[in-house]
């Protein structure tokens, strides 16, 4: 329930610890109870505040989710960045772990990497997106960057690709490998319906980004348009 005691935010530090409130709120209920189950009242709700004052920070539950997305890919880019600095250069399997465990490791935005395509960028504010789009395309250029420093036979292009696969795969995998729990319970008893091979999620998408890996090294070794 809304605090009764609750006060409009009112200078400019009272109005940035209010917004932070807000996205803290959206944050522990998305990853209590996932992305999908986000609503605007929950949030207020949580934060303690009256549910009208939530649309003077966000005008809608999207709102905050992009803001959320936006903050996963600058964390995810930082995390993979750094691991594979320390590892130049690497091995196909290599790059491939450090990007689906870094992934592993942040849950809300592996959640978030389905949705943001499929409901979040729709009915929301243009210049909310935007910001979002800027956010997100420096954090995959700077992986690229990474990744084609850590493999230095690949090009530049070769480079995205990877790091546009992890992206999309991860978004598919990571909502198969964690089912509603009634979808859970019925795989639990029906073994033959489960989809075992994406149940293992950061397994099966070091598996995968490693021979996207490799397969891409050996394209751009054929075609020369590797890096010299």
């Amino acid at each position: 329930m809304a605090n009764p005691s609750f006060q409009r935010a009112r200078s400019a530090e009272n109005k940035r610890q209010r917004s932070t409130a807000l996205i803290e709120a959206a944050r522990s209920l998305a990853l209590e109870t996932g992305v999908a189950s986000v609503t605007l009242t929950a949030v207020a709700d949580r934060a303690g505040v009256h549910h009208s004052a939530v649309r003077r920070y966000f005008s809608s539950h999207k709102d905050v989710l992009l803001h959320l997305a936006a903050e996963g890919w600058t964390r995810w880019s930082d995390a993979v960045c750094d691991a594979l600095r320390a590892r130049v250069p690497a091995t196909p399997a290599t790059v491939a772990e450090v990007l689906a465990t870094t992934l592993a490791e942040d849950p809300l935005f592996c959640d978030l990497l389905a949705n943001v395509p499929l409901h979040l960028e729709h009915d929301v504010d243009v210049e909310r997106v935007v910001s979002f789009k800027r956010v997100s395309r420096a954090a995959v250029m700077s992986m690229a960057e990474a990744v084609g420093d850590a493999l230095p036979g690949l090009g530049h292009r070769d480079a995205l690709d990877i790091v546009t696969s992890a992206n999309a795969v991860a978004a598919t995998l990571w909502q198969v490998a964690h089912p509603p729990e009634t979808l859970a319970r019925a795989y639990a008893e029906d073994r033959t319906i489960a989809p075992t091979w994406a149940l293992d999620f950061a397994a099966t998408l070091t598996r995968l980004l490693t021979a996207t890996c490799v397969g891409l090294l050996v394209q751009a070794t054929v075609s020369g348009t590797g890096r010299p």
